[in-house]
């Protein structure tokens, strides 16, 4: 047995608990490869399905807290992984909202979210407006902004172009449709955010 059939023997032995051979470097480095880009991709998932679950347990409390607020309106909310965790909390009212809208609204939810704590990392909760260039993810956004001028980024060229600017005409989950016409699988599109005239 080779020295570079022995090292991965010790090494999957390591990954998987019990003992397995490779038989050349090759297979080696495409076993741990897919090991890694396989875990990776669980570790992914979860992380996505947790952050999911945070962000919707946080709406139902905060549209409890905005019932006594009729003329308050939940934006989005959004728990995130930058250099910490952002719990970032967006609301809005006709005529913008003030510091005082979320001041009051921070307390309230800091309480709650105290006393329930099923948050398990340290975060930071923010409480803004949306902004005027704010970023569209859920059904609700698109719904809201229909007919809207928006920036479109992609993550590849589409029909040449990988930044579009377009009327919102529709979104059905999977293709976004611009002008009504230019149609963008939703899979190819990296960000959707509100177009502003400078």
């Amino acid at each position: 047995m080779d020295a570079s059939v022995k090292v991965c023997e010790k090494l999957l032995a390591g990954l998987y608990k019990i003992p397995a051979l490779c038989y050349t470097s090759i297979n080696s480095f495409k076993i741990w490869k897919e090991w890694v880009e396989t875990h990776s991709f669980i570790a992914y998932e979860k992380r996505e399905s947790m952050s999911a679950k945070i962000e919707e347990r946080v709406e139902e409390i905060v549209r409890g807290l905005l019932a006594e607020q009729p003329e308050l309106e939940l934006v989005d909310v959004e728990y995130v992984r930058e250099r910490d965790y952002y719990l970032r909390v967006y609301i809005d009212k006709a005529g913008g909202i003030d510091i005082d809208d979320c001041q009051s609204l921070s307390e309230r939810l800091e309480e709650i979210l105290d006393r329930e704590d099923f948050i398990p990392e340290a975060y930071i909760l923010e409480v803004s407006s949306p902004g005027l260039d704010r970023v569209l993810r859920k059904p609700r956004d698109f719904e809201r902004e229909h007919g809207k001028q928006v920036d479109v980024t992609l993550y590849a060229p589409f029909d040449g172009k990988k930044q579009w600017t377009g009327t919102l005409a529709g979104c059905d989950g999977k293709t976004l449709i611009l002008d009504e016409g230019t149609e963008i699988p939703l899979e190819q599109v990296s960000q959707i955010r509100l177009h502003i005239d400078f």
